[in-house]
């Protein structure tokens, strides 16, 4: 007998399920659900996109071990090595989009290109640049232009990326935009790279803005499913199951 082993069935409902009935219909021995957390972590853009008509957000950070993004003068270039930036670079080339605030602009001036990934080397880092997006206004001669400038409800504008077909989005910062996702509950993935380095003192910038849990009972609390060394540095990787 013929045998067709599947790890999940694709949650759009266009499709769910009409695949592996058409198979058992037709004879065919149809096993389900195997290696179902290795493939749903696999396809985990493609998932919450379909199940939720929205992108699959990450949210990366490059931190100091105690906690910080950047120095009280407002400074945070480098906090982490080479590998790191690199590897933020390939996150932002499996991305549909990647959004930043304002304030970000502002300050850093960022060009949210891919510059330091290329997987095939035929293929130029600039076709992998992904839609730049702003919550608010930039000047016109930002490095980020040109890009969708964005003012009001980041549940909607989720929407409507969903609806333009993003179906990853990766958040950049700065503290304010990372600290609204994370209390909205907006975030699936925390992409951290941590570099073996200390601001100290409590006058630098915390990696999320804004009020925190009140009580430890309220912590947003997710599982590891990554640690890997990059250079000196450490890239951890949490899912909140959300």
């Amino acid at each position: 007998m013929q045998r067709v082993v599947v790890g999940i069935e694709d949650p759009d409902p266009l499709v769910a399920g009409r695949g592996v009935a058409r198979l058992r219909d037709a004879g065919i021995d149809v096993t389900s659900g195997v290696l179902a957390d290795e493939v749903a972590r696999q396809l985990a853009p493609y998932l919450t996109h379909r199940r939720t008509g929205r992108p699959h957000v990450v949210l990366k950070l490059a931190l100091t071990l105690d906690g910080y993004i950047a120095a009280p003068d407002g400074s945070s270039t480098w906090i982490t090595g080479a590998a790191a930036r690199a590897d933020a670079h390939r996150l932002r080339a499996e991305s549909d989009a990647v959004l930043v605030g304002a304030g970000t602009v502002r300050a850093d001036d960022p060009s949210l290109t891919v510059r330091d990934f290329t997987p095939v080397d035929t293929v130029p880092a600039a076709g992998l640049d992904p839609l730049r997006v702003v919550l608010g206004h930039i000047p016109p001669d930002a490095l980020v232009a040109p890009a969708y400038e964005y003012q009001g409800d980041i549940s909607a504008l989720l929407d409507e990326l969903g609806r333009r077909g993003v179906v990853q989005l990766m958040v950049e910062g700065g503290a304010d935009v990372a600290g609204q996702f994370h209390r909205d509950g907006l975030v699936d993935e925390y992409v951290l790279y941590l570099a073996p380095a200390f601001m100290g003192g409590d006058r630098g910038r915390r990696a999320f803005a804004g009020e925190g849990a009140p009580t430890m009972a309220e912590l947003t609390r997710g599982r590891f499913v990554a640690v890997d060394r990059l250079g000196d540095d450490l890239r951890i990787v949490v899912v909140t199951g959300r």
